[in-house]
């Protein structure tokens, strides 16, 4: 009985802790709130000091500083140049040429037109078809004014930099002592800043391929681009967000179908994560049990519906389910063994609450087998003195579970929890592989079915409909949502409470 206590130490179940931690985290939201409008304030002024100290920086350089850094404010690179420091200055100059190339030449006439994205309409003659007047490209206006806004960023931060790079030059020779000439640059970039030298490539591939669309994404979400028009749209504010927020029942509001779409979003998150995850946990629990056979063949046999591509396993399971598919052909079998010609085959996907049942049921097959080798693992490594000792004071199997398997669990898999869930909040493949979002609702807006989710909806409205703006807006919606529950969950799991407690 020495290790009695054990179990005591584990009465209070994460479920209580869990309670505990929501409750905790709700009523310090006032306290998080205050502390946020804190922060914000002094982001704001470290923000408005750090513009002051910009342009302090920028105006004593150039009173104080030699002609050589007079003229590098308006020649990039030739304070470089001039003092010996010709592969910094060169990479300046040639900086300075190829954004001004640009600008003239391209991006500044995008720019230009960036606050009213154009005027010129399109006139095509209907006689003939042929385009009488070449109309103004929002589109082209929009991407390539944000391109052109991110360049002059980037340009005016190299300025700066070769501003900054004069006086540091000046500074040192004040003192008497030697420049990096080219060669010790060479070498920097191979090695002291060769870092920097591996990251450059990757940062410029995220700015161009990752912030650049989400940017021109928000910025469609503030404008009327859709179907009717495809050429040329303009800037309407809040106009779309409203939409969101005028509840009107029914008439395929967009409010309406929003909120039916956002609930089931969160209802499939629910149920997709934890149904996997706590059956998962069983198969691997069974498989692991002492006097199972042939555990390696199990395993094999579950892992063999996540060696097979998605694509073709669902699709396959999706025609199983049809009016004329394997399903209801063995449930027309057996009704016949009991006498019964008659059978009405199943529509599994056109009844809207039988579809959502069935690939919640789906998707269960889809996710133990991944969640069996996941848990696998983590089971292996609980102390095995705690079975031991709750053994000696006589838990039941139940006991054991919930005291030790189950705490354990959710302490290790936290985090995952909070991924997996967020994950099937944008989990495409298998709402639109299985249904296709469907059976389609002709009371809801952009045609969305009882199936959609918010990603799949969103993909509906931009390919189907060409609803840009609102699949713009949904967009900015499921990241709010996501955030918010991550936000939320990961305040209240125990992994982020208590990280010292299975130690």
């Amino acid at each position: 009985m020495g290790n009695s206590n054990d179990l005591e130490m584990l009465k209070k179940t994460k479920f209580q802790r869990f309670g505990i931690n929501f409750v905790a985290f709700f009523k310090s939201i006032p306290q998080k709130f205050k502390n946020l409008g804190l922060a914000i304030w002094g982001g704001l002024k470290k923000l408005f000091w750090g513009f002051v100290n910009f342009f302090k920086t920028i105006g004593l350089t150039f009173w104080h500083g030699d002609w050589k850094t007079k003229v590098s404010y308006f020649v990039m690179g030739f304070g470089s140049i001039a003092r010996g420091q010709w592969l910094r200055g060169i990479l300046f100059l040639l900086f300075e040429v190829v954004f001004f190339v640009y600008m003239i030449c391209f991006g500044g006439s995008y720019f230009s037109q960036l606050y009213i994205l154009g005027t010129k309409e399109q006139i095509i003659d209907e006689a003939t078809g042929a385009i009488v007047q070449q109309g103004d490209n929002s589109f082209n206006i929009l991407l390539y004014g944000v391109l052109s806004l991110f360049f002059i960023v980037a340009f005016i931060y190299t300025w700066y930099l070769n501003i900054k790079q004069n006086k540091i030059a000046e500074e040192i020779l004040k003192d008497e002592k030697r420049l990096d000439t080219a060669k010790d640059d060479l070498r920097a970039i191979v090695d002291k800043n060769f870092h920097k030298t591996l990251l450059a490539l990757p940062t410029l591939g995220i700015v161009i391929f990752t912030i650049l669309p989400i940017f021109f994404m928000v910025l469609v979400a503030f404008t009327d681009y859709d179907k009717q028009h495809a050429l040329l749209f303009g800037w309407v504010g809040l106009d779309n967000f409203k939409q969101i927020f005028t509840w009107t029942a029914g008439g395929k509001s967009f409010s309406a179908t929003f909120g039916q779409i956002l609930l089931w979003t969160l209802v499939w998150a629910f149920f997709a994560t934890f149904t996997n995850y706590f059956l998962g946990m069983l198969v691997a629990m069974l498989i692991n049990k002492k006097g199972i056979k042939l555990k390696k063949l199990w395993r094999t046999v579950l892992v063999f519906s996540i060696a097979i591509p998605q694509f073709i396993s669902i699709l396959y399971v999706s025609q199983m389910f049809a009016t004329d598919g394997l399903i209801n052909g063995l449930f027309d079998g057996i009704a016949r063994l009991f006498g019964n010609n008659n059978f009405q085959p199943i529509d599994f996907w056109g009844d809207p609450w039988l579809a959502r049942i069935t690939v919640i049921i789906i998707n269960i097959w889809i996710g133990v087998p991944y969640l069996m080798l996941v848990v696998t693992g983590i089971l292996m490594n609980i102390p095995a003195d705690l079975y031991e000792s709750a053994n000696i004071d006589g838990a039941s199997a139940w006991q054991q579970y919930s005291k030790i398997t189950l705490p354990y669990m959710l302490f290790v898999t936290g985090p995952y929890l909070l991924t997996s869930f967020t994950g099937n909040m944008n989990n495409f493949n298998v709402i639109y592989l299985l249904t296709g979002g469907g059976p389609i609702n002709t009371e809801m807006y952009g045609n969305a079915g009882s199936t959609d989710l918010l990603i799949t909806w969103l993909y509906s409205l931009a390919v189907n409909e060409a609803d840009y703006k609102f699949a713009a807006v949904i967009g900015i919606m499921v990241f709010i949502v996501v955030a918010v529950v991550s936000l939320v969950v990961y305040n209240i799991i125990p992994s982020t409470k208590n990280e010292e407690e299975f130690q």
